[in-house]
Parts: C-alpha cells; structure tokens; sequence
C-alpha cells in the first residue's frame, strides 16, 4: 500500500483496506503519530495490527515530550510540561493508580515498571531543549541522542519481542541523521545544534551514528521489525552527510525511501 501512496488514509484502515478497529485514545495517538512523526507513522502502518497497538502509544508519547519543550519560551513552563511525563511514568513504574490520559492510558498498558524508568531518560534529555545553551561536549550530544533515539527504539522493541539487544545501538544511529536532517530548522530556532560545526565536526557526528548501525547489523525477529523499520533510510543520511557535509546546513539530506519501507515490509528486512 505504500507503493500506491494509501497511506494517507485514515490510520484505522490497514493496507487492505479493511477496517481496524482502535479505541478512541489509540485513534488519538495514531494522529499525533501522524501529524507529529509522518516515517515513524508509514513505519507502524505497514506493521500487522498487534504491533499498531502498541507502537502509536509508544510514539505518541514520544511526539508529545519532543514537542513539549517547543510550545513555550519559558524555560520553567517547559521543565513543568516535561515533568508531568515523568511523574506519569513514576506512576507507571510504581504500579499504582495512573492518571487518565489519551496517551498515558494505553502506554501503560503495555509498559513493564523497567520500561517505564527507561523512558524516564527520554524525557530527561528533553530538558536539553528547554533552554539554548550549546552541548558542553560531543559526549553530552551523544548522550542525548543515545538516551532519546536510542532508548525510544530499545523500548519499542522489547515490546515486540522481548529481546532489545542492539536496538540502542541502531537507534542511536537512527538519532544522529535525524538530527543531522534537523540542523537547519533548529539553527532557526537560534539554537545551535553542533558542538563543532565544521565540515570535521559534522563528519565526526555522521561517523559516530554509521560504526553504531553497522555494528548492529544482523537479523531480528520477525515481531522485531516494525520497530526497527524507522532506521530504513539512516545509513543513506549518514553517509551523505560524510562524503558532502555542506549538505546539513544546506538541508539537502535525502529523505528516507517510502520505496525501501515497502520492501522491507514486503520481505520482512531492515
């Protein structure tokens, strides 16, 4: 369906055209998914329903905690939303009452209490972007990407399959060309996205993310791949950013294949 560009339809309609039937708080996150992360929602649409359910919330809550620090600027109103999701985590952690929620509510569903505090580093690395101090060092932008991307992608497949080794890995890989891509809209924004933004200091970040996702290369479970399919199109990003690194200020990275997801989804492969 991704060939004949169907996923612009309706998140509740799988590709063959037969409807899904999703409660109203999975419909709200399969939009947020959509208007706030268009690969990441192709990625869940070509994934069997099962995988659906759990993905949206998963990145519905993603999409919620980038964006928080974003919709203010003051500082303490975005450390005050960022806190919000984690003392929903907390809650979910503890294994008590968890408050109500679009969002919350089915993520709890399938979160374990060790899910839940690794997800906590998420929203911590977040408070990076409450502010618009530069990175200290390469190794706190690492950490950064590491802790959002990274353990994004650890997490959603755990939930699929239970095994998440290298999934960091690949997400971290997954985080540094979407960051790369990211350099001009944040520049923008009069934050200064690099610690060295010389074409040495962009190929040095570009080779960082490449040796992460060769190092991970290797098969995953089939139930794995819906979760790994966001990394189609990284390897691309990374290796254009190092052979031509003008092209990050520039904004002229390729764009992930809707052609390569197909095919992945078709053969079952990242």
């Amino acid at each position: 369906c991704l060939v004949r560009g169907a996923l612009g339809r309706n998140p509740l309609e799988a590709c063959s055209g037969h409807p899904v039937t999703f409660d109203d708080d999975l419909n709200a996150c399969a939009a947020l998914v959509e208007k706030g992360d268009p690969w990441r929602f192709r990625t869940v649409m070509v994934a069997p329903v099962a995988a659906r359910r759990v993905l949206f919330p998963l990145y519905a809550f993603n999409v919620e905690v980038s964006r928080a620090p974003w919709v203010t600027a003051e500082p303490m109103i975005a450390e005050m939303r960022l806190q919000w999701w984690r003392d929903a985590l907390e809650e979910i952690s503890e294994g008590g009452q968890v408050r109500r929620h679009s969002v919350v509510t089915p993520l709890a569903a399938h979160l374990s209490p060790e899910d839940a505090r690794r997800l906590d580093a998420v929203v911590g690395a977040r408070r990076w972007d409450c502010y618009k101090d530069p990175f200290e060092d390469m190794a706190q932008q690492i950490s950064y990407l590491r802790d959002t991307s990274g353990t994004l992608m650890s997490v959603a497949v755990r939930l699929l399959a239970g095994d998440a080794a290298r999934a960091e890995a690949i997400g971290f890989g997954v985080g540094v060309a979407n960051w790369l891509r990211a350099v001009p809209a944040l520049e923008s924004q009069k934050r200064v996205p690099m610690v060295d933004g010389t074409h040495a200091g962009v190929c040095k970040l570009a080779e960082s993310g490449l040796q992460s996702l060769q190092s991970a290369r290797g098969r995953f479970a089939k139930s794995a791949l819906p979760a790994i399919w966001p990394a189609i199109g990284a390897t691309e990003v990374l290796k254009a950013a190092l052979t031509t690194p003008d092209r990050v200020a520039a904004g002229r990275l390729p764009e992930p294949s809707r052609f390569k997801l197909a095919l992945a989804a078709t053969f079952g492969r990242w």
